[in-house]
């Protein structure tokens, strides 16, 4: 489980570009709001190199729905080889009625 929350991060961290746009917020808008120039923002995001609290504040101002459905569907693209189990048989498994 502790291996998913990092590779979640490193996958968030990889993708804080792309999420970035799918958010809809200007990249000046964004570095205003997470108290840097615009100009060290484009830096950052251009080498990748947003610290753990840069991408703590830049998630919490892009959250909306859009980026959540974005970050959802990467998700589910990532877990589409993993095994599957039919709800009926989770619910043997489980020892549900």
């Amino acid at each position: 489980m502790a291996i998913e929350i990092v590779d979640n991060y490193k996958s968030l961290v990889a993708n804080i570009g792309q999420l970035i746009e799918v958010s809809g917020y200007r990249n000046d808008y964004i570095a205003h709001k997470i108290g840097i120039s615009p100009t060290t923002f484009s830096v950052k995001k251009g080498r990748g190199s947003f610290s753990l609290d840069d991408i703590e504040k830049i998630i919490k101002v892009i959250e909306n729905e859009d980026v959540e459905n974005y970050l959802m569907l990467e998700i589910m693209k990532s877990r589409k080889d993993d095994e599957n189990v039919p709800y009926s048989e989770a619910k043997k498994l489980l020892g549900w009625k």
